[in-house]
């Protein structure tokens, strides 16, 4: 039907730039003649309301493809990692949801196949060969910019410090091996999903948290860690359960976790034990602004959520 339509506006067309000059300039107009231009005149008109309609047309069908293409659309992914590669590299091949542009283990080869492939996630080992994961993502944060892809670490490194770096690095998450196809696919897809300002509010209020928790020495695989984490929130959002700590705020934590109260102060107190071992009172004294503890005394647990939660409500 297109077709068509495109092969009658260039006979009309022809016609007009054809016979125009005939019927206007000829020699010797009779009263017929003169009627050769409104002849003329119907042509374009009829050659730009074909135009017109075609052009609109065209928009729909554009609109339409744009809209097909993005239902179709796959996502890019970039594998750098060599334990799990294989396995890893064929279930994500034979997912339609997914187009793997490419993978290597080799620092080098990563950066500049990224470069050019410009994937949308980009999942990645920490340890490489010839440079590590981080200076991968430093190398490509300072080259690609917006074009940045979303970048998942999967590592058997699971302490503390790499998972806090990764994170002030922007890693959309951190993975401790071994992963399942499924689980990482299921990873991704949440990060493909419009968050809602509330959910936004949440992550960035528990990123500050796990930020504050790393920077005391608190390390985030340990029960203890996830305890306070909760606390917090808690806290942030009902000032007022501080005051019962034992009979609300514990039974609360314990009752989201399918444990014991007794298990929840337990843990948080060998969390807060910990960190204190590794010495880094210092990083809580800089945190709140002032010499608030020393070597030989610790906090409660109550006084330490207390303390980071009206930290996070002066905050905003």
């Amino acid at each position: 039907m297109q077709n068509s339509s495109k092969q009658k506006v260039t006979k009309y067309m022809r016609k007009f730039f054809i016979l125009y000059p005939i019927f206007v300039f000829r020699p010797n107009f009779t009263l017929f003649d003169k009627k050769r231009p409104r002849l003329a005149g119907s042509i374009i008109s009829f050659v730009v309301k074909m135009c017109y309609l075609k052009k609109s047309d065209h928009r729909k069908y554009k609109g339409a493809k744009k809209m097909e293409n993005k239902n179709d659309k796959k996502f890019r992914i970039y594998f750098a990692d060599n334990a799990e590669d294989e396995k890893l590299f064929s279930y994500f091949s034979n997912n339609d949801k997914f187009e793997v542009v490419g993978k290597s283990v080799v620092g080098e080869e990563v950066v500049k196949d990224v470069e050019k492939t410009l994937p949308d996630f980009l999942v990645m080992e920490v340890l490489l060969s010839g440079m590590d994961g981080f200076m991968v993502l430093e190398k490509l944060k300072s080259s690609l910019g917006k074009n940045m892809p979303k970048v998942i670490f999967i590592s058997n490194l699971s302490h503390s410090g790499f998972v806090a770096k990764a994170i002030k690095e922007g890693v959309s998450y951190f993975m401790v091996k071994p992963i399942s196809p499924e689980n990482l696919e299921q990873r991704i897809i949440d990060l493909t999903k419009p968050q809602k300002s509330k959910e936004k509010g949440e992550k960035v209020l528990e990123e500050k948290i796990s930020n504050i928790f790393i920077t005391i020495g608190i390390p985030a695989h340990i029960k203890g860690y996830q305890f306070l984490r909760e606390a917090v929130k808690l806290a942030i959002e009902e000032p007022e359960i501080i005051g019962s700590i034992t009979k609300r705020l514990y039974p609360t934590i314990a009752e989201r976790f399918s444990t014991s109260s007794s298990k929840v102060e337990r843990g948080m107190r060998h969390a807060i034990e910990v960190a204190w071992n590794r010495g880094k009172i210092e990083n809580i004294n800089n945190l709140f602004g002032l010499k608030i503890y020393s070597s030989n005394e610790k906090p409660t647990n109550g006084e330490l959520i207390a303390l980071i939660a009206d930290k996070m409500l002066m905050e905003g």
